[in-house]
């Protein structure tokens, strides 16, 4: 086989690779390995291009020995970190007299690492959340096992706290059951036919006894036609559910949430026919500095506040894997002291 086959089949190949000689000298990069260490790479050392130390140490290893090592790199384009993961493999020929040479590998790992941190990230808030009720339960277990054993008013008041706080952790615990039944899922599209306007004065019926406490009046805009898509009755009910509960609990304060269902011929969003559900509320509204991140797992825009109110940080979280699941779009619309809009598009095709 000669050099020009060789080259051509190593091109061909998606992964980058490097192939360095005994004499310490880069012998070839294929394409995808160009765009890590440029075009400019070959015949010059190693040491001056790849330069960092773990990856230095496992060639180096390598090439004394023939031990198959790897080691870690980082890669940047100035907006992206991307992590490889190095193999080294000692291979014959290359330098004078037939001398070994070391091939790197080198195979992308970044989303594996994102996962990795996402699970650390997980395990460290969970651990977060449960901790605050739990030591405010074991305090005052403490309290009234000791100083305020015959207080009776201080016992009501500590118990009702108790109270709050297991709740709390009830609650927290459903809602993490809840998004990991919709995270096992959600790549399984629902095929039964449900009527959208029936859900969702249903979720109305069941929120009004929450939005007269907080003197809420809800305006409902909607076809006079039923609407029907492929839907899961039941999360898409909690879908509205927390929607229509973070507009009471942080948009009360203008006194009205309108929802708006509207059918579109053509969603833009969805390339389908489709229905747009707005969920308007006329309270603080929030920074839209948050946007991005409030439906990521336990992000709170206000974090006092929402843990004031019962809120888990996992509602909205929730709420975007159902509408994947559904096959639709969320778009979240805020400014200070002008409100919060949500909108969720859903496809309304039948399946074919």
């Amino acid at each position: 086989m000669d050099n020009t086959t060789l080259d051509l089949i190593l091109d061909a190949i998606p992964q980058p690779i490097i192939a360095i000689d005994a004499s310490e000298r880069i012998l070839c990069v294929n394409s995808a390995a160009v765009r890590l260490v440029g075009d400019k790479a070959v015949q010059r050392n190693y040491v001056s291009i790849l330069r960092q130390p773990a990856l230095l140490q496992a060639i180096e290893a390598t090439l004394k020995d023939d031990v198959p090592r790897s080691a870690k790199y980082l890669s940047t384009d100035g907006a992206q970190d991307t992590i490889f993961e190095v193999s080294c493999r000692a291979a014959p020929g290359g330098g004078k007299g037939g001398a070994k040479a070391v091939i790197l590998f080198f195979e992308d790992i970044s989303q594996l690492e994102e996962v990795g941190q996402m699970r650390r990230d997980f395990v460290a808030n969970v651990s977060h959340e449960l901790r605050t009720p739990l030591t405010a339960l074991i305090g005052f277990i403490e309290t009234l096992r000791g100083p305020a054993r015959d207080d009776a008013k201080a016992a009501t008041r500590f118990l009702n706290i108790m109270q709050d706080e297991a709740e709390r952790m009830n609650r927290l615990v459903g809602d993490l059951m809840s998004l990991n039944r919709v995270e096992g899922n959600e790549r399984v599209r629902p095929r039964q036919r449900v009527v959208l306007n029936e859900i969702i004065q249903s979720t109305l019926h069941s929120l009004q006894p929450l939005a007269d406490q907080a003197g809420v009046k809800f305006e409902f805009e909607s076809s006079q036609y039923p609407i029907e898509i492929n839907g899961d009755a039941d999360q898409l009910t909690q879908v509205f559910t927390n929607i229509i509960g973070n507009a009471l609990k942080y948009g009360a304060a203008g006194g009205r949430i309108s929802l708006r269902m509207t059918p579109v011929e053509r969603e833009a969003a969805l390339r389908a026919p489709g229905v747009r559900i707005q969920v308007i509320d006329y309270g603080a509204g929030m920074d839209p500095l948050h946007l991005p991140r409030v439906t990521e797992r336990f992000y709170r825009a206000d974090d006092h506040r929402s843990r004031e109110l019962g809120g888990t940080g996992l509602g909205l979280a929730i709420v975007k894997h159902i509408v994947n699941r559904h096959r639709g779009k969320l778009n979240i619309d805020s400014a200070l002291g002008e409100g919060t809009t949500v909108t969720v598009m859903l496809p309304t095709g039948a399946l074919s």
